[in-house]
């Protein structure tokens, strides 16, 4: 029996959906720059109407990863932060790259509030002032771009440019892309008003491949893949941030091996303890806005899965990673001013062997109730005393 991938919406979602894209969301400008107010439907129309116009074949324009499945949950306790967009094109060639860059930049000049004069704006200010990241990718299997528009509040709108992904998904949770072209021309008559007697006909698709399972993991908080060797190295944070979000494994006796995979990926891709912590640090930057008292609980699960699921490394660079993911939680405890009271604390120190040639760098066993803390600062770290650390 063969899977079906792609389901109707049903009326709720549809209505979920609309509330999603009519959402008013503020892209954040440096400077002095002002906040454009932009509405997703908006935004999606007129890039996708501008591609056009330039030559770009569109295919479609669809609402991916987590932003998808809140639609799809109708709640069901699921969150989303940054809209994430498709438009399927083809992008044969580099210039046509530099086309779809540059009619994204010229579509925000039309969000730019009244009365600011646009004529000596250029496309490169508009980068600098309201762009957060852009992505380049060319290769044998993969040929993408990505946009991701600034706000404060980790609610980034990411705009990406597919001609080819050859892994679209990490988990069959966020594996939905609601195909929003209906939606666009339903919205191009403002003459008619969303009914549940007068709606459009929309359509998700899950790149797990069968939707009805895919469903059934998201409804029940369940995490499954397929082929998790080609889960890049972000897929060990996303893993984790599930694992703190009450998911469960769909099948525990798989998930071992999908963290060894991962664990082993995720050192493949940020070898350096330092690419590490950058890594790490950018994931909680764009991903616990507002939720500062989950950080915590993020990374000692990180490390926990770091430490039970890690083969691949030498003893030492095991140890380097634990040290640093532990030290970013005690960090995150001092910020927000709850590190454990010191009556129910216990700090030592003795050299670390393995960073004897390197100054003898010291060792503490941190314990607040179990389980306990073990930690060495590695070589970057600045020893200040016994008592440094609480």
């Amino acid at each position: 029996m063969s899977e079906i991938r792609f389901s109707d919406l049903t009326w709720e979602q549809i209505v979920t959906l609309d509330q999603v894209l009519d959402e008013v969301i503020p892209i954040h400008g440096r400077g002095h720059f002002p906040t454009l107010e932009v509405k997703p439907k908006d935004i999606i129309y007129v890039v996708k109407d501008q591609l056009i116009e330039q030559g770009i074949l569109v295919r479609d324009s669809r609402l991916n990863g987590s932003t998808a499945s809140y639609v799809l949950s109708s709640g069901n306790g699921i969150s989303y932060k940054d809209l994430d967009i498709i438009f399927r094109v083809q992008l044969p060639t580099d210039h046509d790259f530099q086309v779809v860059k540059d009619a994204v930049l010229g579509c925000l000049l039309d969000f730019l509030p009244k009365g600011v004069k646009k004529d000596k704006i250029t496309l490169k200010t508009m980068k600098e002032a309201y762009v957060q990241k852009m992505v380049k990718v060319c290769n044998k299997h993969d040929r993408w771009s990505l946009i991701s528009l600034s706000n404060n509040t980790g609610k980034n709108v990411e705009l990406k440019f597919v001609n080819s992904l050859r892994r679209q998904f990490e988990f069959s949770v966020d594996s939905f892309q609601i195909i929003l072209d209906t939606m666009l021309e339903f919205y191009g008559d403002k003459k008619v008003k969303l009914t549940k007697e007068c709606c459009p006909e929309v359509v998700a698709e899950s790149m797990y491949g069968d939707f009805k399972e895919a469903m059934t993991h998201l409804q029940n908080k369940l995490i499954a893949t397929r082929k998790p060797e080609e889960i890049r190295g972000g897929g060990l944070l996303k893993y984790s941030n599930l694992l703190v979000r009450d998911f469960k494994p769909a099948c525990e006796a798989e998930i071992k091996t999908l963290e060894r995979y991962m664990c082993s990926r995720f050192f493949i891709d940020f070898p350096d303890v330092a690419e590490q912590q950058k890594k790490i640090e950018s994931y909680l930057r764009n991903h616990f806005i507002g939720e500062e008292k989950s950080k915590y609980d993020y990374l000692m699960t990180l490390r926990s899965v770091v430490n039970e699921s890690t083969v691949c490394l030498m003893g030492h660079e095991r140890r380097q990673t634990l040290n640093m993911i532990t030290i970013m939680a005690l960090k995150v405890l001092g910020e927000q001013n709850i590190l454990p009271n010191t009556n129910n604390v216990t700090c030592f120190y003795q050299p670390a062997p393995y960073f004897a040639a390197e100054g003898a760098y010291p060792t503490y066993f941190v314990t607040s109730g179990p389980p306990p803390i073990f930690f060495q600062p590695y070589q970057q770290q600045q020893y200040q005393g016994p008592n440094s650390m609480i």
